[in-house]
């Protein structure tokens, strides 16, 4: 492995799953609140695979930029790589021939470890092309379990994929038993199936339920926002100094707009609305 350069530092990119920027800002998270201001941004995509995609070829959420050319964003989005590792040099073409993010910072130097959540970011995906470790948790909600399995090197910086799913349905806290999580025809037993890696028929698909159903259970996407910060507190306690930090989510959630819950193949502001917001860990 080549030796990193001068200044490289750590780099953790967490992903709260499916969460809303204004669930984010809905609950007021003190410690995530640690790194600066909670952005509005938008994902590149609806769903959770392919948006990870995205967010290891460096492109994370957007702020919806008017008047430019996608080339000219790509560009200088891609060149805030250089303030969050502490480097120069990273740009578009940096990242060819791959255009992927493990592929460049392991050419730097750098160690690559992930630990995922969601079964569709399982390590038989292409996503774990180029990391050195690449794990899927036993539960998908339970960010402070990753805290203890993550590994730093003294002589190189480590990039670090999170994936957690606490505000990802049915937006559940690592302590809640699962006998209280809600139950929803269809969306439930389609959360389950797809963990166990089984096939989903029509049959299964989910049925129209009322607005205090749905509002109830953006509530609870808010609330489970309580324990994701406080795993992020344990977190930070964990990091080297000198770590950069990067938290947003693949994409939104609907709770009644437009007609629609959760997400997925559905073209909304909501779905694709997520909150970023990072900072150096001194």
């Amino acid at each position: 492995m080549s030796a990193p350069p001068d200044g490289a530092r750590n780099f953790v990119l967490l992903i709260l799953d499916s969460c809303r920027f204004d669930s984010l800002v809905a609950a007021r998270p003190r410690t995530i609140s640690r790194l600066g201001e909670i952005q509005r941004r938008f994902s590149y995509a609806t769903w959770t695979a392919p948006s990870h995609y995205n967010l290891l070829m460096g492109l994370l959420p957007h702020p919806a930029p008017t008047n430019v050319f996608a080339s000219a964003w790509y560009q200088r989005d891609l060149a805030r790589f250089e303030e969050r590792l502490g480097i120069t040099g990273l740009g578009f073409e940096a990242l060819l021939p791959r255009l992927w993010l493990p592929t460049y910072l392991r050419s730097i130097g750098y160690k690559t470890r992930a630990l995922v959540s969601m079964p569709v970011l399982n390590p038989s995906t292409p996503l774990a092309a180029d990391f050195d470790s690449y794990e899927s948790m036993a539960r998908h909600n339970d960010l402070a379990a990753m805290i203890p399995r993550l590994r730093f090197s003294d002589d190189h910086p480590t990039f670090t994929l999170l994936n957690t799913g606490e505000t990802h349905y049915p937006y559940a806290p690592p302590d809640e038993p699962e006998s209280q999580w809600p139950r929803i025809h269809g969306v439930h037993g389609v959360f389950k199936r797809l963990g166990a890696g089984q096939l989903v028929h029509a049959s299964e698909a989910p049925r129209f339920f009322n607005q205090d159903r749905l509002d109830q259970l953006r509530r609870r996407q808010i609330l489970s926002i309580d324990a994701v910060d406080a795993a992020v507190e344990m977190l930070f306690d964990a990091l080297p100094a000198n770590t950069w930090v990067t938290i947003t989510s693949d994409h939104g959630e609907l709770f009644g707009e437009g007609g629609y819950f959760g997400h997925g193949p559905i073209p909304h502001r909501k779905v694709l609305e997520v909150p970023l917001v990072e900072g150096l860990l001194r």
